[in-house]
């Protein structure tokens, strides 16, 4: 089981820590929602709960709650902008369909 940063991610993710002068790395989940079944959900984690699994990368470490996990497995993160727009963008190879707004997947 793996997740992996693009080194665009992982020098956001960094900055980011360095610049809010807190945390340990990222909170990747997932959530019931949207049109599709599952949406991602990307927090900065301050600290590391029980069950969560923990992985690293580019030297930024990302956790996984034990419940997301097998939905997330294989994941790439990638940072992407795009004009004024940034953002978190996601290559889960267990993705079967993704909705038309692109809010989210199914597996």
């Amino acid at each position: 089981m793996a997740i992996s940063l693009t080194e665009s991610a992982a020098n956001r993710i960094k900055s980011f820590l360095a610049a809010r002068g807190r945390g340990v790395g990222l909170r990747l989940g997932v959530r019931k929602t949207g049109c599709s079944g599952f949406a991602y959900v990307v927090n900065y984690a301050d600290d590391f709960q029980p069950g969560d699994v923990v992985f690293e990368d580019r030297g930024v470490k990302v956790c996984v709650d034990a419940e997301s996990l097998p939905l997330v497995d294989g994941t790439t993160v990638d940072f992407v902008k795009q004009g004024l727009n940034e953002a978190f963008r996601f290559r889960n190879p267990n993705v079967k369909g993704e909705c038309g707004c692109g809010e989210s997947f199914s597996v």
